[in-house]
């Protein structure tokens, strides 16, 4: 991204910063008309994009050519026309009323910056996605079986890609979702960022867990848990909190894929803990009906287990390294954390707000109030306007990429219903599957996987959701349980190879093989794989049921991660050798995947067997020098 100099570095912050003052205020007092919001968003933010980030890496980096300002016009006039004109767009019947000539320009202006943005500020393999879904429109007449679709003329795939604003395209539902919720929860995670809250979690998971085995380690898990909450973005995550973690993790002895493998696993689950859980569960709570605040009780559970199995395993992976806890000095004393607990207390009204049903675009609009308030009442983290300033930019800065990124996830989905590819890919899928429910849903987790390669987590989930969950419900899964799955495999699709967005980002922190560091992100994350399936096949890890099964549920993900982690690492209360490594990661494997068995059973097996690979470990590890033996008299 450039670093503007000159009029333009101060009057594109301060576009920025009007706009999502604007969007804060609509979070507030209320939005305008839905067609007219979602003009007014991408008039906002689309055009800054093509001024701030460089068409290649020989382009200008202080400031835009000729070109990039021709490109910032172009895609502001589409935008800024449907904005002005809002009222007709919004009472013209989609297919039915003309599409006019100046229509057809707009919608190729509107379709090819959004190409190019999406190229420049988000992810290549999405743009080459969006342009694969408009060819398919327009020759999949030609391609033969289940491919065929009927063939659409000009105006229809202009029109289902741009403006059917209740299906789909850049103007759909998917962008009104970002144009008002998501956007004043960015800017609520942007104040606190801005008010010290980071360097909150930053000390609080140095205090709670530095002077332990593994200490940096542990750190890094619980500060970009908690960094979740104020990021959607693995990436961002991983170079906020990985350029402290990962260089400590590589001078107390683990190795640099390891150190970064450990920052990518737990930076990706920050997208996973509540409340915020990144723009994916708003989402979801718009596609599926369902209150966010459910959405979040869901979901609680299965982020526990999800930063438990992270530092259960490097707990056994510093054991087994024989690395230690972090330098004294950098250890912050606990009065350091309890000079800013005062901030946690506008995320509590967030959670209150949501739980009462409140929307969440009010009760981000709440909470961003409630932390500039809080914030004055300490001289360490009153904000001043420049610090507000800044906070403001800094979500324009966020929200920019993720408005083109929902943009283009919205005109694949539009092309994916027009052309029935849904129903035909499903079909596929289930057909493969053979009525088996296990396999397909291997099949969806492998397919979710392979579009987190050149997408990111949202886009990828709401494509996954189109085609997998129609068939889950087929199959008898519920809404919820069907969503949550697809969102955990969206999710870790950034930490697993051969493309991982935040695996790689992490290893260029660690200097690091990126492949190498995406395997080891792979293994820390392995719970995210676990509580997947469990969402389908253990309601309770949803706190659906009794307070028995809930509780059932949980033990037995509990006890299975551990078998897992355990295995994989070679050290439980001492060195595993092959065979107990073989015995924990098989009884991990029946007590998580092997659902035809009862919860009891399960627990019962990896229990049995944690509990006797504990005890043999503990009698074969090694005596430390100079010490007696077990049961020899004293020296």
């Amino acid at each position: 991204m450039r670093q503007l100099r000159g009029p333009l570095g101060v009057i594109l912050p301060a576009w920025l910063a009007g706009v999502v003052a604007l969007h804060l205020y609509f979070g507030g007092f209320g939005f305008p008309e839905p067609i007219a919001m979602r003009g007014f968003h991408l008039l906002a933010f689309v055009p800054p994009i093509f001024l701030l980030w460089p068409a290649r890496a020989s382009s200008p980096k202080e400031r835009p050519s000729v070109i990039d300002w021709l490109w910032a016009l172009l895609a502001a006039a589409p935008h800024l026309w449907v904005w002005l004109n809002a009222a007709a767009v919004s009472d013209r019947m989609e297919y039915v009323d003309p599409f006019g000539p100046e229509m057809v320009v707009l919608s190729i202006l509107a379709i090819v910056t959004l190409l190019e943005a999406t190229r420049r500020a988000v992810e290549p393999g999405l743009a080459v996605m969006v342009l694969v879904s408009i060819g398919y429109m327009a020759f999949g007449h030609h391609l033969p079986g289940v491919l065929n679709t009927r063939p659409f003329s000009l105006e229809e795939i202009l029109e289902a890609s741009w403006l059917v604003p209740t299906a789909g395209g850049i103007y759909g539902p998917l962008t009104g979702i970002v144009a008002t919720t998501i956007a004043v929860f960015i800017t609520f995670g942007a104040f606190m960022q801005g008010s010290g809250t980071g360097r909150l979690f930053s000390n609080l998971g140095a205090a709670a867990a530095g002077r332990y085995t593994a200490g940096p380690a542990k750190v890094s898990v619980i500060t970009s848990g908690l960094f979740g909450t104020m990021s959607g973005s693995s990436v961002s995550n991983v170079i906020t909190t990985g350029a402290m973690t990962i260089p400590l993790m590589k001078r107390i002895g683990y190795p640099a894929a390891v150190a970064g493998g450990i920052e990518s696993a737990a930076s990706v689950g920050g997208a996973l803990m509540p409340p915020v859980m990144g723009a994916a569960a708003f989402v979801m709570a718009e596609i599926t009906n369902i209150a966010y605040g459910e959405i979040v009780i869901a979901a609680t559970l299965g982020a526990v287990l999800y930063f438990f199995a992270i530092y259960v395993a490097v707990h056994f992976e510093g054991k087994k390294l024989g690395v230690t806890a972090m330098a004294e000095a950098d250890i912050p004393p606990w009065r350091e954390v309890l000079a800013d607990c005062h901030l946690l207390l506008p995320i509590a009204v967030l959670v209150w707000l949501m739980m009462e049903r409140w929307s969440g675009n009010f009760a981000a609009f709440c909470a961003t109030m409630a932390m500039i308030a809080v914030a004055m009442l300490r001289g360490r983290t009153r904000m001043s306007p420049r610090a507000i300033f800044n906070s403001l930019v800094q979500a324009g800065l966020t929200m920019a990429p993720l408005a083109v990124a929902i943009a283009g996830a919205g005109i694949v989905v539009s092309a994916l219903t027009a052309t029935g590819m849904v129903v035909a890919f499903g079909g596929i899928i289930k057909e493969l599957a053979g009525g088996s429910l296990p396999l397909l849903l291997v099949l969806l987790a492998l397919t979710v996987l392979v579009l987190g390669m050149g997408l990111p987590t949202t886009p990828s989930y709401i494509i996954a959701a189109a085609i997998g969950v129609p068939q889950l419900m087929e199959m008898g899964v519920g809404m919820l349980p069907a969503h949550l799955f697809l969102f955990y495999f969206a999710v870790l699709a950034d930490a697993t190879p051969p493309v991982a967005a935040a695996a790689f980002a992490a290893a260029s922190v660690a200097k690091a093989p990126p492949t190498l560091t995406s395997l080891h992100a792979s293994r820390f994350g392995i719970a995210g794989f676990t509580v997947g399936f469990a969402f389908v096949y253990d309601p309770g890890i949803m706190m659906q049921g009794s307070l028995l099964d809930i509780l059932l549920a949980f033990s037995v993900q509990l006890a299975a991660l551990t078998a897992l982690t355990a295995a994989y690492a070679g050290f439980l209360a001492g060195p595993l050798g092959p065979v107990l490594r073989l015995a924990l990661g098989a009884s991990g494997l029946v007590a998580a995947f092997l659902h035809v068995l009862p919860a009891p059973g399960r627990l019962a097996v990896v229990v049995a067997v944690l509990a006797l690979c504990w005890g043999v470990s503990r009698l074969a590890r090694p005596v430390p020098a100079g010490s007696a033996a077990p049961g020899a008299p004293p020296g």
